[in-house]
């Protein structure tokens, strides 16, 4: 993590033990919402998000209507693709990790919902990524309100599930996004996210000397990104006593004191040893590294409720032309995917860990004239592990071919029942105790057979 980033980050660490708290219950009374039939301390849940930013096409997790879109699609997909077979019993696209997929579904580690269809965004003829993304991560329609994950910290702060002694309850290994934005009022600063990529790069740490400071020659003989390198005990604790020598406030005091614990922790787990998985191991692609330390994060931290990552390195999924690589892009996600929860289960918290896997919407099915897909509607959301609150159903939905042939438009929609892609915020909302996330989801209820 650059300096920068980091001082922003202590700033704000430190302004939140001196400002005043907001509670999620203010704003709740300015949009007049009551949660009073709320339980806000089931499962003990803890969350990965896995966002697949660009719009994933929903091929790789259904190709049960592929006999239709073959014949239906402007160019062929078997002279693009070469051979596409599809696998047996739940119809995923093999080449594209349906391999990896079924076996997930077999072992009751995951469901694939396929009916994530907003009929309110086909109305209005919405298929912009930054709206599409705005909305998806803040649960609702309302460009205004805060983030999903934002949100949530208010309503556990206010009920205090979270409070200021609470060590990282949101994490990000993506940056700045809607997940996090504020809504109608100022969110207390500690329930902001912490920044930490796959490296365990330590905000926390303080060296001697930092990397800039090495000569040219030194950097060619040395890691000089090493963060135990230069460490002095003795100077960080007299740097501490000057520092609170000119800050008497004892919550000034109890922020250098929270410094240490942080960095600390950090140490820990960058430490920690992945469990042998066998066949299972990680493999090697760029998303496994950001898997592997979300898992060691929730694992050693009950404290962290969510991580968010994004598939950042595999590419993006805006696959609008030439899509050939999202055969492998796909393949290498899941064979991750199944990784972390081998890694998961050995660390005996299959039932508290989940892993959901979405985008901002899907795409349509016709292979255009540059060999790809335009922007839909329908998506799928993979949901994984949390087997002590999720029943998993293996498959959830199914989808008919919609064709508009003067258009070259091939679209997937659903058989009979759908849920908006406000339903995904829902249902994390419900993971964390809230009987009624409707009231903030544009009344969109949660997946409900995940739960029955």
């Amino acid at each position: 993590m650059k300096r920068r980033t980091f001082l922003k980050l202590f700033a704000y660490c430190s302004s939140a033990i001196l400002m005043p708290r907001y509670t999620y219950a203010s704003q709740l009374e300015l949009k007049k919402i009551d949660f009073s039939q709320t339980n806000y301390e089931n499962n003990n849940a803890q969350t990965i998000i896995v966002f697949m930013y660009g719009g994933p096409s929903p091929l790789a997790g259904n190709l049960t209507n592929f006999n239709d879109i073959k014949k239906a699609s402007l160019n062929s997909y078997k002279g693009y693709f070469g051979d596409i077979d599809i696998t047996i019993p739940n119809g995923c696209w093999l080449q594209a990790g349906g391999e990896t997929m079924e076996s997930l579904i077999a072992s009751g580690d995951m469901t694939i919902c396929r009916n994530i269809y907003s009929q309110k965004r086909d109305k209005k003829n919405i298929r912009a990524h930054g709206l599409c993304t705005q909305e998806v991560q803040k649960g609702t329609f309302d460009e205004n309100a805060g983030g999903i994950l934002s949100n949530l910290a208010q309503i556990l702060e206010s009920n205090n599930v979270i409070n200021e002694d609470t060590m990282l309850p949101f994490i990000t290994m993506d940056g700045e996004s809607n997940f996090y934005a504020t809504g109608y009022i100022p969110i207390s600063d500690y329930l902001k996210p912490v920044g930490i990529d796959e490296h365990f790069n330590n905000p926390y740490f303080r060296n001697v000397r930092t990397w800039y400071y090495y000569t040219k020659e030194e950097r060619k003989i040395s890691n000089y990104n090493d963060q135990k390198k230069g460490f002095d005990p003795e100077l960080d604790s007299k740097m501490n006593k000057l520092a609170q020598s000119y800050n008497t406030d004892k919550k000034i005091k109890d922020a250098f004191s929270k410094r240490k614990e942080l960095s600390d922790f950090i140490i820990k787990v960058s430490t920690t040893k992945t469990p042998d998985l066998g066949d299972n191991s990680y493999p090697k692609n760029s998303i496994s590294p950001k898997l592997e330390t979300a898992v060691k994060l929730l694992v050693n931290n009950p404290d962290t409720k969510v991580v968010t990552i994004n598939t950042g390195g595999l590419g993006g999924w805006d696959d609008h032309n030439d899509a050939k690589d999202y055969i492998g892009r796909t393949r290498d996600l899941f064979a991750s995917l199944k990784s972390a929860i081998a890694h998961i289960k050995a660390e005996d918290k299959i039932d508290s860990i989940n892993i959901m896997v979405f985008g901002e919407f899907g795409r349509n099915v016709n292979l255009n004239s540059a060999n790809g897909w335009d922007h839909g509607n329908l998506q799928n959301l993979y949901v994984l592990g949390g087997k002590g609150y999720f029943k998993h159903k293996g498959v959830i939905g199914e989808t008919i071919l919609d064709v508009d042939i003067p258009q070259q438009r091939l679209w997937l929609k659903p058989k009979s029942t759908w849920y908006e892609h406000t339903s995904i915020a829902a249902t994390l909302y419900k993971i964390y105790g809230i009987k009624n996330p409707e009231i903030i989801c544009d009344n969109s209820k949660e997946i409900q057979e995940l739960f029955s």
